[in-house]
């Protein structure tokens, strides 16, 4: 599995970014960054990452990476860096601004750099990811990035029209409808797949203590075998549209990258929703991992490293849900008496196994309406589309 460069997500209107080579920062130094580096600063400059204002300094780098808190003793769990090569650094000095652009040479957002520093990469990724095996996704990335740390404030002066733009709203955009709507407990469901019977049970359940419900699904860079955006924005369209009242749910985009870093994965959507006006964020199991390199509750249990709403977010755990026949019902382990073999649960791997022989995924796990959308993508797929 490969990092998806996130293309998908990341079209523009090249008539508001302007080209470097002619716009009036051309006198500043140049450094160009990937999609998910985009991605990251306009988290940073939405206040999706609050409190960060920019790339991580090396003081705060050591810190995130060693014990999850910024310098400040502000709860962070995951670094957010821009990576430069050595040529680039041998270029760069203190209290220098640079102008940070994409592949195409069009203007991303400015900085000040504050801090220039080598990390040891493979001791990153064993602090957040827990291994330095290249299977997992978010590691391989680590170790291709540049050698060289750039750390410093940012200045983003246009954000662009994204594709999904009607469901991608800013943190304070969020807030202000959550305001509109009266809602004071309001609950974050954060996800990278379409939605079947398990999310909209626990969505459900979680709503029955809530005033409202926001369903953000990650739309950013994610590996290459993920089922695309597009695809995954319109299940849950379908879905909100038939088996959710509109008053007490919010769709919007979270066009942050995924890194499935797991547990500390799990920490930073919670971050993020609380950015986003949640009160509450679902954590469910194996929450932002990938393949066997988590435990299924690992994201639950590092929560307890967090004082009694230090988060500012207060987690809902919630245990694997399925459909048992027997039950004839959605439930879980800790509700349901029977043996597994009346359950019906599918992996991601099942699913796409299925999508790609043309079989029929089962309604108990999947509605129909959900599985006729992905079934359609992957005949295209398949046709070339």
């Amino acid at each position: 599995m490969t990092l998806n460069s996130g293309t998908q997500l990341l079209p523009w209107k090249e008539d508001k970014l302007k080209r470097y080579e002619r716009s009036s920062l051309a006198s500043l130094m140049p450094v160009m960054i990937d999609n998910r580096t985009i991605a990251d600063m306009y988290q940073i400059a939405t206040g999706a990452y609050a409190p960060l204002t920019g790339f991580l300094e090396e003081a705060d780098y050591l810190t995130v990476c060693s014990d999850m808190r910024l310098t400040n003793d502000s709860p962070w769990p995951i670094p957010i860096t821009l990576a430069v090569d050595e040529e680039v650094a041998r270029h760069l000095h203190l209290d220098q601004e640079i102008v940070l652009i994409d592949s195409h040479h069009l203007i991303r957002g400015r900085m000040t750099v504050t801090s220039i520093y080598r990390p040891n990469l493979r001791r990153e990724a064993k602090w957040v990811y827990h291994t330095t095996d290249l299977s997992h996704p978010g590691v391989r990335y680590l170790l291709s990035r540049k050698p060289v740390y750039v750390g410093g404030p940012i200045t983003v002066d246009y954000i662009p029209d994204f594709t999904f733009a009607p469901l991608i709203w800013r943190p304070s955009e969020v807030r202000r409808v959550i305001s509109e709507r009266g809602w004071k407990r309001i609950v974050g469901f954060q996800t990278r797949n379409p939605i079947h019977r398990a999310h909209e049970y626990i969505q459900k359940t979680a709503l029955e203590i809530m005033d409202g419900l926001l369903i953000h699904p990650l739309v950013g860079p994610t590996k290459d075998d993920d089922i695309p955006p597009a695809v995954r924005i319109k299940t849950y369209q379908r879905v909100i549209d038939k088996w959710y009242r509109k008053d007490r749910v919010l769709l919007a985009a979270y066009t942050g990258a995924m890194r499935y870093a797991g547990p500390k994965e799990a920490i930073l959507h919670a971050i993020v929703r609380r950015n986003y006006g949640c009160t509450h964020f679902i954590v469910g199991r194996d929450h932002g991992g990938v393949g066997h390199f988590y435990g299924p509750y690992d994201a639950h249990h590092i929560f307890d490293q967090f004082r009694p709403g230090e988060l500012g977010i207060t987690p809902l755990f919630f245990d694997d849900a399925f459909y048992c026949r027997r039950c004839q019902a959605m439930t879980s382990a800790k509700g349901c008496p029977h043996d597994e073999v009346h359950w019906v649960r599918l992996s991601g791997s099942e699913v796409r196994k299925r999508l790609n022989e043309d079989e029929p995924i089962p309604e108990e796990f999947m509605r129909k309406e959900v599985s006729q959308i992905l079934h359609h993508y992957y005949h295209r797929e398949r046709q070339g589309h």
